[in-house]
C-alpha cells in the first residue's frame, strides 16, 4: 500500500497535540521506503521545531544495537551464543560463584540469566568505564537463578557491551560506529553528548498527565556506561533504516553485509515467554528482540525511555513495514498507541491489543498466597490486604536507587488470578494501569513482575 505522507502528517500533528507531547519523529518504512515526518518543538523553552533530521534520546533501544554487535561476533566466529560469559571474560562474576558459571551469551541477549536490571553506578567518562561497571556489578545478587525466568535485565547488556570491547580491542562507543553506523550508512546515529551537539537535539520534557510538560532539569542523567543498554542517540530514519536491515537478512541499503541472513533470524527466534505481556506489549523475548503475537500476526521490535523521551519501533516482517516513534515528553505512550494502532491496521493489516485494564467486574482472587514482602537489587515490593479484602502494592527503592524516586503507593485491582491491574500512581507514570504479574520460577519460587522484572518473594 502506498504511503499517504500528507495524510499521515496531518494525523501526526493532531494526535500528537491532543496527547501533550511537545515534539514527536515519526519514520516508516512501507513500499520499500523509509518516509520521515516531523511534528512539534524540541524544547518548549525555545520553540525550535523538530525536523526530520533531529535526533533524540532512544533509551532501552540501545539494546538492540548491542545485540547486534554480538551478533556480528558471532557471525565471525570469535563468539559462541551458548558459550559461558567467564570463558570470554575472566572477570565476570556475581555474588553466586556456581550460579555464574552458568550464565552464558544467549542468556544475556534474551534476558534470562539472571542478573538484575536497576543497577545505578556511574563509572566516569573514561574508555574504561564499561570494565569499571561490570567490575562494581560482581556484588550485585541475581534477581534469580539463571534460566529460571525471563527478567528484563540492563546489567546484562552493559557486560555484552564488554565481550564487545575485550573481542573487538575497541570501546563499545566506537565499534557501534565502525561495526554498525558506518556500513549501515546511519548518519544522524551516535553515542555520546558532544557528538549530538551537531545536530538539532530533542530536549526531555516531564510533568503531569494531561498537560503540557516543561523542559527537564537535565537533557540526560545517565552514565556513559550506560550506553550498551540505554543511550543511542538517534534519529527516526535511522532507526527505520537500521530496522530495514534486520528486514532484509542483515544486508544495508547499498547491499554492504553487516550481519548473516542466519543471525538475523536467529535474533527474532523466540528464546523465552513473557509472563508479563502487557508493560512494553511482549509476548516473549528474542535474541536482543522483543517479539510480539497480534492476533497470529508475529513482529519484532522494541521500545525505550530516557529521563521523559520515549521510542517505540515496531516491524512487521510479512508486510516489510516498520514504523518508528521518537518522543521527548507528555503523553507518548498514548500517542503511540492510537498513532501505531492506525499505521499497522492500514499499512500490515496488523490489530494492535486494546489498552492494559482490568475488566468491568474484577475477578475475586484468594490473596493470602500473594501477600508477602519481594526482594531484588535497588528495589523492595510489599504486598498487602486490607480488612475488606482490598490489595495494595507499595514499591520502594533501596540502596544505590533509594533517591531515584519516592516509594509508590498503588491499589491492586485483579485481571486474573495473577496478573492485577496498579492504579494511583499519578504522575510518576503516563500509563492508566501498570500491569502487576505474579509468577512461579522453574525452581518454584514465586515472584513478582513489574516493569518487566522478576523479584523473588521472600517474606
Amino acid at each position: 500500500m502506498t504511503f499517504d505522507s500528507a495524510r499521515w502528517q496531518a494525523r501526526f500533528d493532531e494526535l500528537r497535540a491532543a496527547h501533550h507531547v511537545p515534539g514527536a519523529s515519526l519514520a516508516v518504512l512501507a513500499d520499500g521506503t523509509v518516509h520521515e515526518l516531523a511534528s512539534g518543538v524540541l524544547h518548549r523553552g525555545t520553540g525550535v521545531e523538530v525536523t526530520t533530521d533531529s535526533v533524540f534520546l532512544s533509551g532501552s533501544l540501545a539494546k538492540v544495537y548491542t545485540a547486534t554487535l554480538v551478533m556480528r561476533l558471532v557471525d565471525s566466529g570469535a563468539l559462541d551464543l551458548d558459550a559461558t560469559v567467564v570463558s570470554v571474560l575472566p572477570e565476570f562474576a556475581t555474588p553466586d560463584a556456581e550460579a555464574t558459571k552458568t550464565i552464558t551469551i544467549r542468556r544475556l541477549l534474551s534476558h534470562t540469566g539472571g542478573l538484575t536490571c536497576d543497577f545505578t553506578y556511574d563509572s566516569g567518562r573514561g574508555d574504561d568505564c564499561v570494565a569499571k561497571y561490570v567490575a562494581a556489578a560482581s556484588e550485585v545478587a541475581l534477581d534469580c537463578p539463571p534460566g529460571t525466568a525471563l527478567s528484563y535485565s540492563s546489567l546484562g547488556y552493559v557486560v555484552l557491551g564488554r565481550v564487545v570491547e575485550v573481542l573487538t580491542g575497541l570501546t563499545w562507543d566506537q565499534a557501534l560506529k565502525d561495526m554498525l553506523f558506518t556500513p549501515l550508512g546511519l548518519e544522524h546515529s551516535m553515542t555520546l553528548p558532544e557528538e549530538a551537539l551537531r545536530f538539532r537535539v530533542a530536549m526531555s520534557h516531564l510533568g503531569d498527565p494531561g498537560t503540557d510538560p516543561d523542559p527537564a532539569p537535565a537533557w540526560d542523567l545517565m552514565p556513559r556506561s550506560a550506553g550498551p543498554y540505554g543511550r543511542v542517540i538517534i534519529s527516526a530514519g535511522d532507526v527505520a533504516r537500521f530496522a530495514r536491515a534486520h528486514l532484509d537478512g542483515g544486508v544495508a541499503a547499498d547491499g554492504t553485509r553487516v550481519l548473516s541472513a542466519g543471525a538475523a533470524e536467529a535474533m527474532r527466534r523466540r528464546e523465552a515467554d513473557s509472563p508479563d505481556k502487557w508493560t512494553v506489549s511482549a509476548d516473549g523475548w528474542g535474541l536482543g528482540w522483543t517479539l510480539y503475537d497480534w492476533d497470529g500476526v508475529p513482529g519484532f521490535g522494541h521500545d525505550g525511555a530516557a529521563i521523559g523521551q520515549y521510542s517505540y519501533l515496531r516491524v512487521v516482517p510479512h508486510a516489510g513495514v516498520a514504523v518508528v516513534l521518537l518522543t521527548n515528553g507528555g503523553g507518548a505512550g498514548h500517542l503511540y498507541a492510537d498513532l501505531f494502532r492506525e499505521l499497522l491496521a492500514e499499512l500490515a493489516g496488523v490489530r494492535m491489543p486494546d489498552a492494559f485494564a482490568p475488566p468491568a467486574v474484577p475477578p475475586v482472587v484468594d490473596m493470602a498466597p500473594l501477600v508477602g514482602t519481594y526482594t531484588r537489587e535497588g528495589v523492595v515490593t510489599t504486598v498487602t490486604q486490607d480488612g475488606d479484602g482490598g490489595a495494595r502494592i507499595r514499591y520502594e527503592f533501596v540502596d544505590g536507587m533509594k533517591d531515584f524516586s519516592p516509594p509508590l503507593e498503588l491499589d491492586l485491582v485483579p485481571v486474573t488470578e495473577t496478573v492485577f491491574a496498579a492504579s494511583g500512581a499519578g504522575p510518576a507514570f503516563s500509563e492508566d494501569h501498570i500491569p502487576v504479574v505474579f509468577s512461579t520460577l522453574s525452581d518454584g519460587t514465586r515472584c513478582v513482575y513489574v516493569g518487566m522484572r522478576a523479584t523473588p518473594k521472600t517474606s
